[in-house]
């Protein structure tokens, strides 16, 4: 029996661009890797050792994020105790917190590579160039964003007054004539 409705058409399927496409393969390959490594200096080594290892990168990482979490806590305090009392919070430069986290996570994840990733994640001026490079990537894809989508909004918003406070409301203009005269019914406002 037909209805008359048109098929239900499917979404096209979107193709993955480049890296993308390969991501999972790679993620399979690193693990590979590392499961490698760990064998080869259990190998060189002993067990024990991989095992203390896996263990101490499992603790540090846990110290890290820890550590990192508190500091953006504190911030985040700061900066909501800063805009009570009127005074803009200082807006700073880079991603060091998220960062720190990530470095965090990765010397919680076990293997070698990872532990050294994330050590590597957790010095100072690395974090500052990936942050700046980090930030002017965002930037760049928001001004090639098409209008109506993410980066039109984040453009809408980051849109206020230079005291931060945002009016909503509606223009209503007191030159232009009432579309229609008013009724001896129609409730008045004052002028």
């Amino acid at each position: 029996m037909t209805t008359g409705a048109p098929p239900p058409i499917r979404p096209a399927r979107t193709r993955r661009s480049g890296p993308l496409r390969f991501l999972p393969l790679g993620i399979a390959a690193w693990l590979v890797l590392e499961i490698w490594l760990l064998t080869v200096v259990a190998g060189a080594t002993s067990g024990f050792v991989v095992f203390l290892l896996l263990v101490g990168g499992l603790v540090l990482g846990s110290a890290v994020i820890k550590r990192a979490g508190r500091r953006a806590f504190r911030k985040l305090s700061e900066a909501v105790q800063q805009q009570q009392s009127g005074v803009t919070p200082a807006r700073e430069a880079g991603g060091g917190g998220a960062l720190t986290m990530l470095g965090g996570l990765l010397i919680i994840l076990p293997g070698l590579i990872s532990d050294a990733l994330g050590l590597i994640l957790l010095i100072p001026p690395v974090q500052k160039a990936l942050g700046k490079y980090a930030e002017r990537t965002f930037e760049r894809k928001v001004r090639e964003a098409t209008p109506g989508g993410f980066g039109d909004a984040y453009q809408q918003a980051r849109m206020h007054r230079p005291d931060g406070k945002v009016v909503q409301g509606e223009v209503i203009r007191d030159d232009e004539p009432p579309m229609r005269s008013p009724r001896p019914d129609d409730p008045q406002l004052p002028h």
